[in-house]
């Protein structure tokens, strides 16, 4: 579920100090942008009014595009990002098919820039492009652990393992600037409440100081997310996230350092990684990971769009064949939201998948990550206008 609108600060970063203004320009673009995933400002679905660059005979709208009668994004869109504060950061989740009960994002939008990330159309609820918006324009809540401690310390509030960073990844670039995600974690390990991870991002190594003692006393799961091990493949698909040797890299760091690590393959896309999915299992049980799972491709609203964009600009030729696989295991459409079949599919593709990831998971001997403790949290004692004496 995304997060309710926030209230903003007017105040922002940007990391490259010549923006360009972006032309919010749905059709198609010519060409890939390095180091960004998406190729375009497509437009959210609540848009009821849609921007075109118009060139008024001078060239400037176009001067990017050489004889091209069509608007395209810019080379190098900046990266923006935008301070608030938030009402609230923890979000609760009653999906039957979710392996947890709350959520706090440190962010909104991700400039690791994952083409196939299913948190994409959630910036449309902002007024902004599922598309490059998603991974340029970002806020960072910068009280997320003041909001979180003010929710811990609530009469009645039951722990339950916190999953920190869902929406948007939790250790994604800017969280080296912001420490948004470490300011979250400290609370959590202060008042010893159970937390998860997901993560394409080797960041998560900077905070092995608090989370290796959490892990001793079994309040941390930490799940690396690998699509492929492909540099070259990744780069194009996922530009700014942790390279896969990085994230192998990561993991047996933490495994390490006594943190329950495992892995999740995901996406799985057929005809272009699914025949990774048994060297992806090795690899990440042979850097440490104890557990495992996998997520079949989702496209739900616009990244359906999104995703026939990067097929057509990087993978040309075996676009019709991926988008037949895919629908061949979602009832003839392009995405099945229903639980229970959104992470899996259906159909011969399907089954196959099931099977050769339920060989490998026994062949390698995967198991479970050892049970989170909820019963040692201690709430935080909320903030008095008198201050500390004891």
């Amino acid at each position: 579920m995304p997060d309710a609108p926030p209230s903003t600060r007017a105040q922002s970063f940007d990391p490259n100090a010549a923006g360009e203004a972006p032309l919010a320009d749905a059709r198609r673009p010519r060409a890939p942008i390095k180091g960004r995933g998406s190729a375009s400002y497509l437009a959210g679905r609540f848009d009821k009014r849609i921007a075109r660059g118009e060139d008024d005979g001078w060239g400037s709208v176009h001067a990017h595009a050489a004889d091209s009668d069509e608007a395209v994004a810019p080379p190098h869109p900046a990266t923006r990002v935008t301070e608030e504060h938030a009402r609230s950061v923890l979000t609760r989740n009653d999906s039957p098919d979710v392996g947890f009960d709350q959520s706090v994002n440190p962010y909104r939008g991700c400039e690791h820039g994952c083409v196939y990330c299913f948190a994409r159309p959630s910036h449309s609820y902002l007024d902004l492009s599922p598309g490059l918006d998603f991974e340029t324009k970002l806020f960072a809540k910068t009280n997320a652990a003041e909001r979180l401690r003010e929710a811990l310390a609530k009469p009645g509030y039951a722990p339950s393992p916190i999953a920190l960073g869902i929406n948007t990844d939790a250790y994604q670039p800017i969280e080296r600037r912001y420490r948004v995600t470490r300011s979250v974690l400290e609370v959590l390990a202060e008042c010893r409440h159970p937390v998860t991870f997901v993560t394409k991002g080797g960041l998560i190594e900077r905070d092995l100081d608090l989370l290796a003692p959490m892990a001793r006393e079994h309040l941390v799961h930490v799940h690396f997310s690998i699509t492929t091990l492909d540099n070259r493949l990744a780069s194009r698909m996922e530009p700014r996230a942790t390279a896969p040797h990085g994230k192998l890299r990561a993991m047996r760091a933490l495994s390490e350092a006594g943190v329950p690590v495992g892995v999740m393959v995901a996406p799985v896309i057929p005809a272009l990684t699914d025949h990774e999915l048994e060297r992806i299992l090795e690899a990440a049980h042979a850097h440490g990971a104890r557990s495992a799972g996998y997520v079949l491709l989702r496209l739900p609203h616009e990244l359906k769009d999104l995703w026939r964009e990067w097929l057509e600009l990087h993978e040309p030729g075996r676009a019709a064949h991926v988008m037949s696989l895919i629908r061949q295991m979602r009832g003839g459409k392009d995405y099945d939201s229903r639980f229970g079949v959104r992470s899996r599919g259906e159909g011969p593709f399907a089954q196959l998948l099931a099977q050769r990831f339920a060989k490998a998971h026994a062949r390698l001997g995967f198991g479970r990550l050892p049970p989170l403790d909820c019963s040692k949290f201690v709430a935080p004692r909320k903030p008095s206008p008198q201050g500390e004496l004891f």
